[in-house]
């Protein structure tokens, strides 16, 4: 049973949301570490395009596939011990990382990271909604927890760059090993203890199918962006739909489901999720398509790319931070629908990104964007949680983690494969005559295989054919400015409606 913490959270409280921010910070850095060592470790190791490929994504793969499973069973065994637990394996998986000797070692320590990965995720957030009783303490803690992720991808590189300048590429594993120590060593003093009442066995079929119907999903749709539509990714999307669908059915008729269908009878459940997932689809499109028109379109080098982004990664934090203390005056519903508006006016500053032109509209629109829908995040997160009961708070945190994951997944697919069809459409009609057949076909893959063709050009149809792929490439991006304003409309309305307070007799029947 949860043990007893005070309505208002005390020192001891704010201390373990400390603590408990310290995973979720390790997480942030780990998502982006092994791209900034890629160099080293492809010096050293040599793995195969499809073991580098694998290296590389199945860290996400595991923490998608497992969050569900990982939420009930730290509801059933207690969710300070799955963090404790959770940070000691992965403590020692870091360390296995780290000392890998060669690829399939590297892939094994990755994916050993995403499973101890997925346990901290659910975890963390569960014990929030345990520590923090009082509403709008709660929401603050919520806020502080998500806003530690951003500052930890943002730190990321700069922690691992200057651990790559001095030490073996090993080094940016081995940050995590004295944090996850500190977890373990002042989790028992600072962090109560809370399971469900009930001991009931974990039903072994619904952890199958969750983990194969969210592992089919988030695959098929990476799948599509990296390689294109194809029949075999079409089938594996398709069979992770079916599971899904087999996966809900049987947590209707099972004891001991995984996920309780009673979750869903809530209407301010229902519609935070659906929230969460269409808010983190549509800000995923800003932090996956701003930086490749800043370098691909614009001619920006890495760097003054990255500079020229640091404005939305401020915007994030500072929505989400913001998000406390705007709920408490206004509400819920109020917050995320003007937030809405106000991500409308960047999504439509975004439609008119020009790369010959000047560059604060795609600036300012991805910042004014991601402010927007920052504080959608952090009140929809606390929602989800809040919503259910205490005994399945790690099953809704789970889910709430599934759900963020889903709508990054989507919205690297669909945003991707909406670029690349319009592009190819746009791009068509638009470069020179005279070219041979290999060198617009080169050109119709993408803006990168169009620069490349273009190098072995003549000057003159070099730059023809340049200019083809960036006014291709913008007009695909403002195709997907418009896509993702029609969505914020969309969000607003659901906030309206599906945000506003239950009647208590229809609050009671959950």
């Amino acid at each position: 049973m949860p043990t007893h913490v005070p309505a208002r959270a005390t020192r001891r409280q704010w201390l373990g949301l400390g603590l408990l921010t310290l995973p979720l910070f390790v997480l942030a850095i780990d998502t982006s570490v092994l791209f900034l060592a890629a160099p080293h470790i492809d010096a050293d190791l040599d793995p195969t395009p499809a073991q580098w490929l694998w290296a590389m994504d199945v860290y996400g793969f595991v923490i998608a596939g497992l969050l569900v499973t990982m939420g009930s069973v730290g509801d059933r065994i207690g969710r300070r011990r799955l963090l404790l637990i959770g940070s000691t394996a992965f403590a020692a998986a870091s360390l296995w990382a780290a000392l890998a000797s060669d690829p399939l070692a590297l892939i094994a320590a990755r994916a050993a990271l995403g499973a101890a990965g997925a346990s901290l995720m659910p975890s963390t957030l569960a014990l929030i909604r345990t520590m923090f009783r009082d509403e709008r303490q709660r929401t603050t803690a919520v806020a502080v927890w998500m806003t530690t992720f951003s500052v930890g991808v943002a730190l990321g590189p700069l922690v691992g760059g200057a651990l790559l300048e001095v030490f073996r590429w090993g080094s940016v594993f081995l940050v995590a090993v004295p944090i996850m120590a500190v977890v373990v060593l002042l989790g028992p003093v600072l962090l109560p203890e809370s399971h469900a009442p009930s001991s009931a066995r974990i039903d072994a079929v619904s952890v199958v199918l969750s983990i194969a119907a969210v592992l089919c999903l988030v695959y098929g749709l990476k799948a599509l962006v990296d390689s294109g539509p194809e029949a075999v990714d079409a089938v594996v999307l398709a069979a992770g739909l079916v599971l899904g669908s087999v996966f809900v059915r049987r947590q209707r008729v099972v004891t001991s489901p995984l996920v309780d269908p009673a979750l869903f009878r809530s209407r301010s459940f229902r519609s935070a999720l659906t929230l969460l997932v269409v808010g983190v689809f549509t800000v995923t499109a800003v932090n996956f398509l701003v930086p490749q028109f800043l370098q691909s379109a614009a001619g920006m080098s890495p760097l003054r790319a990255g500079l020229l982004t640091a404005p939305i990664a401020l915007s994030a934090i500072a929505g989400s931070l913001a998000a406390p203390a705007l709920a408490s005056r206004w509400g819920a519903a109020a917050v995320v629908t003007g937030g809405a508006v106000l991500s409308l006016t960047g999504y439509l500053l975004l439609t008119g990104a020009d790369p010959a032109g000047p560059l604060w509209p795609l600036v300012t629109g991805g910042a004014l964007a991601v402010l927007g829908l920052s504080p959608t995040t952090v009140l929809t997160t606390d929602l989800v949680v809040a919503s259910a009961p205490e005994e399945r708070t790690g099953a809704a945190a789970a889910l709430s983690e599934t759900g963020g994951e889903l709508g990054v997944a989507l919205g690297i697919a669909v945003m991707g494969s909406l670029v690349n069809a319009v592009y190819r459409l746009r791009v068509g009609d638009l470069l020179p005559d005279g070219l041979t057949a290999g060198t617009a076909a080169s050109a119709r893959e993408g803006i990168g295989a169009a620069q490349e063709a273009a190098a072995a050009l003549p000057p003159e149809a070099a730059a023809a054919v340049v200019t083809a792929a960036r006014t291709a490439f913008a007009t695909a991006f403002s195709t997907v400015g418009w896509v993702c304003a029609v969505l914020t409309v969309g969000l607003a309305a659901v906030a309206l409606v599906g945000l506003r307070p239950e009647r208590p007799e229809l609050a009671g029947r959950r």
